[in-house]
């Protein structure tokens, strides 16, 4: 039986500097993040869409020196690349600092293309588009 919904429901991106990632992440997607500073936890939300029916999960940036460590290992999320071209938005990703990885390449003709970075913070992101 599967479930009604994606599983994913919220992710987490860890920072270590708040100003550097907002740049970062913004200048790669072109969207506002929205920050929100809560004391000993700093936040910058991803936009969510306007159709709230839309599929999908958003999340955050997320600051605490404490509890959350960027990190190459572990866990990677997969944005979509808008676009259509992820060249775009990985030209997008050298430009505000961060390294690409793993190139724009085919996963296959029914899953599409993609591409791994690492962002301003040294996290392991990576793109997908059909």
């Amino acid at each position: 039986m599967n479930p009604p919904h994606n599983l994913v429901g919220w992710f987490e991106i860890p920072v270590s500097d708040m100003p550097r990632a907002i740049a970062f992440y913004e200048a790669v997607f072109g969207f506002k993040l929205a920050f929100h500073d809560l004391g000993n936890l700093q936040m910058a939300w991803f936009p969510t869409a306007e159709d709230q029916t839309a599929m999908g999960a958003t999340g955050t940036l997320v600051y605490n020196e404490e509890y959350y460590h960027p990190s190459d290992k572990g866990i990677l999320i997969y944005f979509t690349a808008f676009s259509g071209d992820m060249n775009i938005e990985l030209k997008r990703v050298e430009e505000a600092g961060g390294t690409v990885l793993i190139p724009k390449r085919q996963i296959s003709p029914d899953h599409g293309y993609m591409g791994v970075f690492l962002d301003s913070e040294g996290n392991r992101v990576a793109l997908h588009h059909r």
